[in-house]
């Protein structure tokens, strides 16, 4: 057996060794390796230029007619033959060099095998055809090989094909999603410019009425000040004003009171004498006030009635504007918030007011910081110190 083997690998050698070391050149080959080798090896743009080239003018045949002709120029050397070995040739360089390197049949055949394994087999397929130690076995080989890989590749084109035209439906479907969404954009980019534009134009609006309303505030305030220092001590004879009402409210109520007692008194018989008419009271002598109360309202709270012109004659000798409060005796309570608030300087008499009116008017005076000088005695003279007193601390501050 061993020896049989033996002889077997000597028989290939010696026929390897008689092939010589030339290539063969395409017209050589088998007429079966043609038409797979025009077909794999050259792509049929390429293969168009190049018998449009060596004829000399356009071609106006099908691809398959001009695959068909190249086959069978290669029967023999033809210029179409040449132009196509030299193609092939050029081509396929790096994989002619990489099949140099094989000596014998079976490493021809094993340079096949792998580059059948790595799918590159154009390449190999021209180099493995045309070289010296390519046996007639293993061209058929070769040519069986080629034509299953046909076969394969067909497959996988029609694969390809069917995911490429699932792609382009994919593709149209998303387009069409593209547009509505697109347009849906459009629209909110729309209808958002509209609201902004609307937006801008209420601010603007807004900021015109800001601006008029800032305008008018400015003017009022420069027309306040002319006001003010056109009429000096406005606030003064406004509050002297609202006192002025509120002493013409309480003097209509007196006179109201006064027609009604007048009213309500039965009339006297004739027969009967007259009762005698009650005591004139005698005024207190008005001492003097040495100080000055110019332009301020004095308000006395509580004190006998008939002391109350005295006081008048005392306060305005000062030179200052009289208004009283019995205390809440008669007067009515409301009024001497009313009163306080117009004053400023009050004079409390404690020994003829009530509790109330004595803890409002001390928390009114707390609260605003008003002076008020509280006298127990409601005399003429006690007034006088007082107002004395009021008048010393005027001259200190």
């Amino acid at each position: 057996m061993c020896d049989n083997e033996a002889l077997h690998d000597a028989g290939h050698a010696c026929s390897d060794a008689a092939r010589g070391s030339r290539r063969r050149r395409v017209w050589e080959l088998s007429h079966a390796c043609h038409c797979p080798l025009v077909g794999v090896g050259l792509p049929l743009n390429l293969l168009r230029k190049l018998v449009e080239k060596v004829t000399g003018g356009k071609l106006l045949h099908g691809d398959y007619d001009i695959h068909v002709g190249a086959v069978s120029e290669c029967l023999s050397r033809t210029p179409i033959a040449d132009a196509i070995q030299k193609e092939l040739e050029r081509r396929y360089a790096p994989a002619i060099q990489r099949f140099r390197s094989a000596k014998t049949s079976a490493e021809v055949n094993a340079l096949w095998d792998a580059a059948v394994a790595a799918g590159d087999v154009a390449g190999a397929f021209w180099a493995g055809l045309t070289h010296p130690r390519c046996t007639t076995e293993l061209e058929e080989q070769m040519c069986r090989d080629i034509h299953m890989v046909q076969h394969q590749a067909g497959a996988c084109a029609r694969a390809d094909m069917n995911r490429f035209n699932a792609l382009l439906a994919d593709n149209a479907r998303l387009e069409r999603d593209m547009a509505r969404l697109q347009e849906r954009c459009n629209g909110l980019l729309k209808e958002k410019s509209e609201q902004a534009e609307r937006r801008e134009v209420l601010l603007m609006h807004a900021r015109a009425v800001a601006i008029g309303k800032d305008t008018e505030i400015h003017n009022l305030r420069i027309e306040l000040a002319q006001l003010r220092a056109e009429v000096p001590e406005l606030e003064t004879r406004q509050r002297l004003a609202n006192r002025v009402e509120q002493m013409e409210a309480r003097e209509q109520a007196l006179r109201a009171q006064l027609a009604e007692l007048k009213a309500a008194r039965p009339t006297p018989v004739q027969d009967e004498a007259p009762e005698a008419a009650p005591p004139v009271p005698v005024l207190q002598e008005v001492p003097e006030v040495p100080v000055r109360l110019v332009e301020r309202n004095v308000l006395c709270v509580g004190g006998r009635s008939a002391n109350v012109p005295v006081y008048r004659t005392l306060v305005e000798r000062a030179g200052a504007q009289f208004a009283h409060h019995d205390g809440g005796l008669e007067d009515s309570s409301s009024l001497l918030d009313a009163s306080l608030a117009a004053a400023d300087l009050v004079i409390c008499q404690t020994g003829c007011i009530s509790h109330s009116a004595y803890w409002r008017v001390k928390d009114h005076c707390k609260r605003t910081g008003k002076r008020c000088v509280f006298i127990d005695n409601p005399s003429a003279s006690s007034l006088a110190r007082g107002l004395q007193e009021v008048g010393e601390a005027a001259l200190q501050g």
